[in-house]
């Protein structure tokens, strides 16, 4: 009589243990290169290893290295090729000998807002031409992805005709962003974001190509004066990926948990991201910089300019047999069916 009050008592508790109770437990290793707070991590990253872990009950749990703790930006890939980090982030434009092609989605004047961008990447990066000419030849797979809002230009000096570019040394990622910003007469200085303020500081270049958002999570409010309004001047492709070796090594149910996240989060991110810069712009504004709206002459010249942008690229790829033309159609097919 005792033990069958015993098992009656304990059977709606063993009823709904998760279904993950019986899986391994295991931890993954998760590098970027964000700092504390950055809105990437708050927006993409971190809803992302949440969502895992709900999925799978807790089965699994992540290890998080921010502020290129694990590797520099630039190493990421061939960390996370190696098995150093499980899923790393990978910003094509750092390695743009390995991804080239994913550039597409930072050329300027594609698309108005995040999600557009976001969509028509995520469509060519998750199973599409770029998963396949690009990513999987380098033995990865995107598990998430974003693509930030128009770039501007920010910089030390005013910012208030086409004039004002000449000369001014620019942050760029390199790749297509090197293009946009010698389209305006500028100097194209690559390095890290992480190396930004203190070059302005320093002097060794005037200002940056890059989001609002960005440039607010990197306080340059402190040191640049002026920033272009309404502009298009190309984006920022974000990826986490997972090499295929990793990814299959997990159980089908954890493959399932991180691939299902990752398309979730992805979809959801970019409109946070989005709705998140006009607070970063009224930020940046009350710290003094000053949003600058360029003659209509100049911005007519500049769409024109920025225009033949997309253009060059591709057949600079493919003059090197990267099918660069061909990226660029399917990101205008993608775009087109987005809208």
């Amino acid at each position: 009589m005792r033990l069958t009050q015993i098992l009656c008592l304990a059977l709606p508790i063993l009823l709904l243990a998760p279904a993950a109770e019986g899986q391994e437990k295991q931890t993954l290793r998760v590098a970027d290169v964000y700092p504390a707070g950055h809105f990437v991590a708050e927006a993409l990253t971190k809803p992302w290893m949440k969502e895992v872990e709900a999925r799978t009950g807790g089965a699994v749990t992540f290890q998080y290295f921010p502020a290129e703790q694990l590797g520099k930006g630039k190493d990421l890939l061939s960390l996370t090729q190696s098995g150093v980090a499980d899923i790393g982030l990978v910003i094509p434009a750092f390695v743009s000998d390995k991804l080239p092609l994913s550039a597409v989605a930072e050329l300027p004047g594609g698309f108005a807002e995040a999600c557009q961008g976001t969509m028509a990447f995520w469509k060519l990066a998750n199973g599409g031409f770029l998963a396949e000419k690009e990513y999987a030849p380098n033995g990865v797979r995107v598990l998430f992805a974003t693509v930030l809002p128009p770039y501007q230009i920010f910089s030390r000096t005013k910012l208030d005709s086409l004039k004002s570019f000449t000369g001014l040394k620019i942050y760029s990622t390199g790749g297509a962003k090197d293009l946009t910003v010698r389209k305006l007469g500028a100097v194209p200085i690559r390095m890290s974001t992480a190396e930004v303020f203190e070059s302005l500081t320093r002097g060794t270049i005037d200002g940056g190509l890059m989001s609002y958002s960005t440039a607010r999570a990197y306080n340059l409010q402190e040191e640049v004066h002026s920033a272009t309004e309404g502009q298009n001047f190309g984006s920022g492709v974000i990826t986490y990926v997972i090499s295929g070796d990793r990814l299959a090594k997990l159980s089908p149910d954890v493959q399932k948990a991180l691939i299902e996240a990752g398309d979730a989060v992805t979809r959801q991110a970019c409109a946070k991201i989005q709705q998140s810069m006009q607070g970063d712009v009224n930020t940046l504004k009350e710290a003094g910089v000053e949003m600058m709206t360029l003659p209509d002459a100049d911005r007519t010249k500049i769409s024109e300019d920025m225009a033949s942008v997309g253009q060059e690229w591709a057949l600079e790829l493919d003059k090197r047999g990267k099918s660069g033309t061909k990226a660029l159609d399917a990101f205008h097919a993608a775009l087109k069916a987005s809208n």
